[in-house]
């Protein structure tokens, strides 16, 4: 999907990679995911016992994390479980890698015009 005219032709990401990009823009929600990558699971309680906010800030970010995809909650008895899902991650990554791509490709192209136009410069005893 294009945006209009006035953005440049820029693509428009795509909901669910939007939504981890905008949850991983916090440190806090960075650290609860280093945390459930690390240790598997763990409880809001947990989790807040490790941050510096409050639980009702922990809950919140487990939302947004839990919106993302990026985290599954389990009943265990009466508590919560919260785990990682890193599949979001992983099309994240894919999207990152296809614009490193397109960028890679346009500094090569660029690399190639700017060497083509330096040895014309030298050919027709023009200074570059």
């Amino acid at each position: 999907m294009e945006h209009g005219a006035g953005d440049h032709g820029a693509r428009v990401v795509g909901g669910s990679v939007d939504l981890v990009f905008s949850a991983l823009a916090d440190p806090s929600r960075r650290f609860v995911l280093e945390r459930l990558a690390a240790h598997g699971t763990a409880s809001q309680r947990e989790l807040a016992g490790e941050l510096p906010v409050t639980r009702q800030a922990v809950a919140k970010h487990l939302a947004t994390l839990r919106d993302a995809g990026l985290v599954r909650a389990r009943r265990h008895g009466r508590e919560t479980r919260y785990e990682l899902d890193s599949a979001p991650l992983g099309e994240a990554a894919a999207w990152l890698e296809r614009v490193g791509t397109e960028w890679e490709d346009r500094l090569v192209a660029l690399a190639r015009h700017v060497a083509e136009h330096a040895a014309d410069g030298e050919s027709d005893g023009r200074d570059v």
